[in-house]
């Protein structure tokens, strides 16, 4: 059966069902019900799941990370909505109703206001309701709000997994999990991804042919689920993890290694992260430092703007944490795919060509001048460097760089400490910047090539379009040319160019970026070590020749033919 791969990877075991415990609510309206009782009761509910929640917090800050733990902030801040609350004291003050069934009633409402939503974000956001409604209500009854504790390994299947239930797992016994409803954009997802444990979500009406004990096997990567595997099967996936385990065995000798070439000519391999849990991960795996820290997640799964502390907070843990390894922090970033409904921005007929990225933030002033604050008080505990996305004209950068220097001049007359000397960079993701990247290049200290953007503004391919996704590659000729140019352009004004998009960390690509000159690839945490292994393959002569040939191809398909044959 098939799914939605939220989380990759696979594994194998038997299944356990987590069966939706049914909250059984008495008779909603009551005779002669004492109104001060019930909002009494309610009253020290709402208490009591205040403390929990604080407590899970704490415990997802220790296990995740702050990014992670912020998710229970959102759910702090449902569960002291004042709305919210002054829906259920009705219910109980004029309706009637003991507060059990208040809660129940006045959670339901809210719910299906978001699950009536179009916007997939906006519905998730769903869940979490109900999640903090499940927990009210759990205390009014006086039933558990804990996962049951595991005994033997499982694979965990459920109806769908709160971010509550999410934090709880115990991964020593949990080896994936399965759930039938939920979204790649779900906190269950992202938390998924965060333990490093294969995950599909939004199985649908395929849920129904799952039962407990079963022998499944969980493919993540292809959002597969095998259910009583013929012994073939069982077999070929065996053999499939084994190979992948004495792989990643291997390549654990490259975990504390510089990245080199060949012939020991250093390149840096660093990572792509969201939130602390990412920073960790890449310090894992052995990257050498953060080549984009997508900041927009500090802005999602909440319910209004970041403040400036609680920006500067993750900036400085993530400083702190690398210490003198350069981190390359994004500014916001939203817009196309991308949406925070809490701003209300307009709705558009051609939202990736649109009102995002940084044309929205320099319009947006005070937005901008608070996450560029946030980042240069973090930015005397490391070895912070602020990236602006989707530059496509001078006149942008400029404007940028004025609006830094303001924020620079503000922190000075407070006496602010920061680093003086921050290195400034761009993304070169759309066309326009790279046919006036030699001008850029007078601008900045570096370039970070995003090919997911590049690919599509070049090629003009909605990759989100499954009609035409396939279109969206980095081997197209005029993609690569592109590239090529970009380093070029780069080097000739001294500043070095790196790489934060998919193709950072295509196998196949590798030769050709290295040849083209590429200073610094970056990519998700798995992917390091094996980029490490492949740069040892190739000396910088041999990948030169490489790129020559492939940019003699004129068509995809001699490109992708050329560079499988290389591999090999």
């Amino acid at each position: 059966m098939l799914g939605i791969a939220a989380s990759p990877g696979i594994a194998m075991g038997k299944l356990m069902i987590r069966s939706s415990e049914k909250i059984e609510i008495s008779d909603e309206k009551i005779k002669n019900v004492d109104v001060s009782q019930e909002i009494n009761k309610l009253e020290k509910a709402l208490l009591k799941a205040e403390t929990e929640l604080k407590e899970v917090k704490k415990k997802t800050a220790e296990k995740f990370g702050k990014g992670e733990a912020d998710i229970f902030a959102a759910h702090l801040s449902i569960l002291n909505d004042p709305e919210l609350k002054k829906s259920v004291e009705q219910k109980i003050e004029i309706e009637k109703m003991n507060a059990e069934s208040a809660v129940a009633k006045a959670v339901d409402e809210y719910s299906q206001i978001f699950t009536n939503m179009e916007d997939e974000y906006m519905q998730a956001r769903a869940v979490d309701i109900k999640d903090v409604g499940e927990r009210v209500l759990k205390i009014l009854l006086g039933k558990n709000n804990r996962l049951e504790k595991l005994t033997e390994e499982v694979i965990l299947a459920a109806e769908d997994l709160t971010p509550s239930d999410t934090a709880q797992i115990d991964t020593d016994k949990v080896k994936a999990f399965l759930t039938r409803d939920g979204s790649r954009t779900s906190h269950t997802a992202i938390m998924a991804r965060s333990l490093g444990i294969p995950a599909i979500v939004g199985l649908g009406a395929n849920y129904q042919e799952l039962s407990s004990g079963q022998k499944v096997i969980v493919d993540g990567d292809e959002g597969k689920v095998l259910i009583d595997p013929t012994q073939k099967i069982l077999n070929n996936y065996q053999d499939k993890l084994q190979k992948q385990q004495v792989a990643e065995k291997k390549l654990e000798k490259y975990l504390n290694q510089k990245a080199q070439t060949a012939t020991g000519e250093k390149v840096e391999v660093v990572g792509n992260i969201g939130n602390i849990a990412d920073a960790k991960s890449v310090i894992k795996n052995g990257g050498e430092g953060i080549g984009l820290f997508r900041t927009e997640f500090l802005y999602m799964n909440r319910q209004s703007l970041p403040t400036e502390e609680e920006q500067y907070n993750v900036y400085k843990e993530v400083a702190e944490l690398y210490m003198d390894k350069p981190v390359l922090v994004r500014t916001l970033d939203i817009g196309g795919d991308k949406d925070l409904p809490y701003l209300d921005l307009p709705v558009e007929m051609n939202p990736f060509l649109g009102y995002r990225a940084i044309r929205m933030t320099l319009d947006k002033k005070d937005i901008f001048k608070t996450q560029l604050r946030a980042i240069l008080r973090a930015s005397q505990y490391g070895n912070l460097k602020i990236m602006f996305p989707m530059i496509s004209s001078l006149s942008e950068l400029q404007a940028a760089k004025k609006i830094l220097n303001e924020v620079r001049a503000e922190l000075d007359k407070e006496k602010v400490s920061f680093a003086k000397n921050m290195k400034v960079g761009i993304m070169i993701e759309v066309p326009a910047a790279v046919v006036i990247a030699d001008l850029l290049a007078e601008e900045v200290d570096f370039f970070s090539i995003g090919t997911n953007d590049l690919i599509q503004y070049t090629v003009a391919v909605d990759r989100t379009n499954e009609k035409i996704s396939k279109m969206h590659t980095p081997y197209h000729p005029a993609v690569l040319r592109l590239i090529r140019q970009t380093i070029e352009s780069g080097h000739r004004q001294g500043i070095w160019v790196g790489m934060c998009g998919e193709a950072a960390a295509d196998e196949l690509l590798l030769p050709f970026l290295l040849g083209a000159g590429l200073d610094e690839f970056s990519m998700s945490a798995f992917s390091i070590l094996k980029v490490k292994e492949l740069l040892t393959k190739w000396t910088r002569d041999e990948a030169v020749g490489v790129m020559h040939h492939v940019l003699r191809c004129k068509t995809i398909k001699e490109v992708k033919e050329y560079l499988q044959m290389v591999a090999k």
